[in-house]
């Protein structure tokens, strides 16, 4: 649906871009004729997919190690990348999350949360922004929220707030770097499986239907579907939409608030929970 070169002279950074949906969108803005940064913790996943990124596409694909929860670590990263070449969009992809009783949770596991998630892209936008404005360039940031960061969500409570305040940094950011010619939005996304991650938050008796039931379109998302989304927030054709977020997810929170998802997860048993924390999903 758009042209090979639509994105040809971007230079974009996806934090955790080395698996996962960040993948998925770095390849798609990839086979668009963007340079792409793709950061992380794990470098041999970095490397992997900054080699699968090129062969397909024959973009410049750099990688960074980065704990975007550390902020000396972002800064030093930013400043790497500034000195080849500054960017023209940031994603904020990177994210953690798990399910847990709330009344159980250590300050730690908050703070794992919160720390990647919220400070991470706090962290990340800010040393984006600075420098676009020092420079007197435009420039994009992307955030990853989800429905949860309007109406909460039960048993995942640190990813929830931490989705809210990052919703809130883009839409308070739209207006305060606008006049930098700084754009700023959000996508919220639905139910798009990843390997890992999806069957710690989404375990097979926590659910009463099935997740395609969630759905109005009755099956979960694809991940072009979207980096499809991404890609033309990032380009400019949608230069003139800034602070949204948009939701992709079938219909999902229009028909149950997202959160028939976690009913079964009420009836679980204090042993059904030390099982699961202890890795029996």
């Amino acid at each position: 649906m758009f042209q090979p070169d639509l994105l040809k002279g971007k230079n974009i950074l996806v934090t955790g871009g080395g698996s996962g949906l960040g993948k998925s969108f770095a390849s798609q803005l990839a086979s668009l004729g963007a340079d792409i940064v793709i950061c992380g913790r794990r470098e041999a996943v970095l490397a992997e997919t900054a080699a699968e990124i090129r062969a397909a596409s024959g973009v410049s694909v750099d990688t960074y190690t980065c704990d975007v929860r550390d902020a000396a670590q972002v800064q030093d990263m930013f400043d790497r990348i500034w000195a080849k070449r500054p960017l023209t969009g940031l994603i904020n992809n990177a994210a953690g999350n798990f399910i847990a009783r709330t009344e159980t949770l250590s300050p730690r596991a908050i703070d794992a949360v919160l720390d990647i998630v919220l400070h991470g892209t706090f962290y990340c936008t800010v040393e984006a922004g600075k420098r676009w404005i020092a420079d007197k360039q435009p420039g994009t940031v992307l955030s990853i929220v989800s429905a949860a960061a309007y109406s909460g969500r039960a048993f995942t409570v640190p990813s929830a707030s931490a989705k809210a305040g990052v919703l809130a940094i883009m839409k308070s950011l739209a207006v305060e770097w606008g006049p930098h010619g700084i754009r700023t939005v959000s996508v919220a996304p639905g139910l798009f499986p990843t390997k890992g991650a999806w069957e710690n938050l989404y375990p097979s008796d926590s659910k009463i239907t099935p997740e395609e039931m969630e759905v109005p379109l009755r099956r979960t998302g694809d991940h072009h579907e979207i980096a499809n989304l991404i890609s033309y927030l990032m380009s400019d054709c949608a230069s003139y939409i800034n602070g949204e977020c948009i939701t992709i997810d079938g219909g999902r929170d229009l028909q149950n608030g997202g959160g028939a998802g976690v009913m079964g997860l009420f009836d679980w048993t204090a042993e059904r929970w030390e099982a699961f924390k202890a890795g029996k999903k």
